[in-house]
C-alpha cells in the first residue's frame, strides 16, 4: 500500500510518498501553486500519478493542543481534497488529518546539517517536511493497523 503525505503551504505544497510496504516516507516533490483550488486539483493529481491507497494531511495543530487558523485551513484542504478524490479516478482514497506540530522544524535541521542553504533549501524544505510527516504516521501504523 502506498501512503501519500501533503503539507499544505499557501505557496508551496510537500508531497512525500512511502514505498509499496508503506515502511519507508520518500520526499516526492513540492507543488508551488498560490491557488486554492488549483493546489487542490494538482495534490489529487499526483495521487493518480503515485498511485497511493491513502492520503495523510498535516495538521499544524498548536502546541497546547488547540486549533488556529493555519489548523482549519489545512481542515478546509482536506475536506475539498476528499470532494476532488470523490471525482477522480482513486474515488474511495482515504483522506486522513495528521498532527504534524514540528514536522516543518524537524526538516529545517535536517537541511541545516546538510548545510542547504538559500535557493536550494526552499526547493526541497516542502516535500522534506512531508516525509516527517509521513514518517511520523508511519511509525504509529506499525504499532496500531
Amino acid at each position: 500500500m502506498r501512503i501519500m503525505a501533503v503539507d499544505y503551504g499557501d505557496a508551496r505544497t510537500g508531497l512525500a510518498v512511502s514505498d509499496l510496504t508503506a515502511t519507508i516516507a520518500s520526499p516526492a516533490k513540492t507543488i508551488r501553486e498560490k491557488d486554492f483550488a488549483l493546489c487542490v486539483k494538482q495534490v489529487a493529481a499526483a495521487a493518480i500519478e503515485y498511485k497511493v491507497e491513502e492520503i495523510i494531511v498535516g495538521n499544524p495543530i498548536n502546541m497546547n493542543g488547540t486549533k488556529g487558523p493555519r489548523s482549519q485551513k489545512c481542515e478546509m484542504f482536506a475536506d475539498k481534497l476528499r470532494e476532488e478524490i470523490k471525482r477522480s479516478e482513486t474515488e474511495g482514497t482515504p483522506v486522513i488529518m495528521w498532527d504534524e506540530r514540528s514536522t516543518t522544524v524537524s526538516a529545517n535541521n535536517i537541511m541545516n546539517e546538510l548545510n542547504r542553504r538559500g535557493k536550494k533549501r526552499k526547493e526541497c524544505v516542502d516535500a522534506l517536511a512531508a516525509a516527517v510527516l509521513l514518517e511520523s504516521y508511519l511509525n504509529y501504523r506499525k504499532g496500531h493497523v
